[in-house]
This record gives C-alpha cells, structure tokens and sequence, in this order.
C-alpha cells in the first residue's frame, strides 16, 4: 500500500490496475471510410463540410499538440450537421467514448501517466478498432 495517495496513480480512480492490464480491443470506436454522414434530402448529397478520408482524420490527429497521443473518433451526424464539422474528432487514445466508460478513462489515463505501468495502443482505422494493452513496467 502506498504511503501516500499522490504514490498511487490510482487514487481518484474506481477501478484499480487489474481493469486495465493486460490487452483490449474496443470493436467499432474509430473513424472509418465508412463513418456515417449526413446527406441533404434535397440532393441527395453529403456535403462537402461533412467528406473526410482517413488519412485526413489521421493526419489531423497527429498534428494536435500534446504529449498524449490522439485517436479519431466519428463524431455524430447531429453534431456534423449542427457545427457543418467533420465526420471525426480528435480525442486521447483512451477517451471515454472509445473505452466504454468514464471509469475505465481514468484508469487508462492514470496508467498512462504513472512510470509504473506501459501502456501501447494500436488503432486500425480500417475496421474501427482501437486495442489497447497494458502491463506493470517490470514485467514488460
């Protein structure tokens, strides 16, 4: 037990590193070619606000700064539609909308923080999954 809570990553997180090691794929998450968007009924045609790639979506994500690495997320047809934004959003690895849960954010999150754990993410935008693995920095 640590002697102190700041020793501990896992401190403000309801879940403790056993929810979190070892590998996760979250199925569907990421931005894809095929990520729903919106069409106007009137053309029929998705417009032009609304067209992305994947190579975009990765390439926006990439030139965030910031130290924890991004994901593209879809963003919903209905926030596409209301802010005329693109079809993705730019998000941590281990957002809450990619995980499941805001429980399972903070702990991904806190493991990415702590020197005690390693944590690797893959993403595959062709099928929409993002897995995640973790493991104790002296078993890697």
């Amino acid at each position: 037990m640590p002697e102190k809570p700041d020793d501990d990553p896992f401190h403000d997180c309801e879940l403790d590193p056993d929810a979190v090691l070892g590998t996760r794929t979250f199925h569907n998450v990421l931005f894809t070619d095929d990520t729903e968007t919106p069409v106007n009924v009137l053309t029929g045609e998705t417009p032009a606000h609304s067209q992305a790639s994947v190579e975009e979506a990765k390439a926006f994500t990439a030139s965030i700064d910031t130290d924890t690495p991004q994901i593209a997320l879809p963003a919903s047809v209905e926030t596409q539609v209301e802010t005329q934004s693109k079809p993705y959003t730019a998000a941590a690895f281990f957002h809450f909308k990619a995980t499941g849960s805001l429980e399972r954010h903070r702990a991904y999150h806190a493991a990415y923080d702590s020197d005690a754990f390693t944590v690797d993410f893959e993403t595959d935008y062709a099928s929409g999954d993002l897995t995640i693995t973790v493991d104790r920095a002296n078993e890697s």
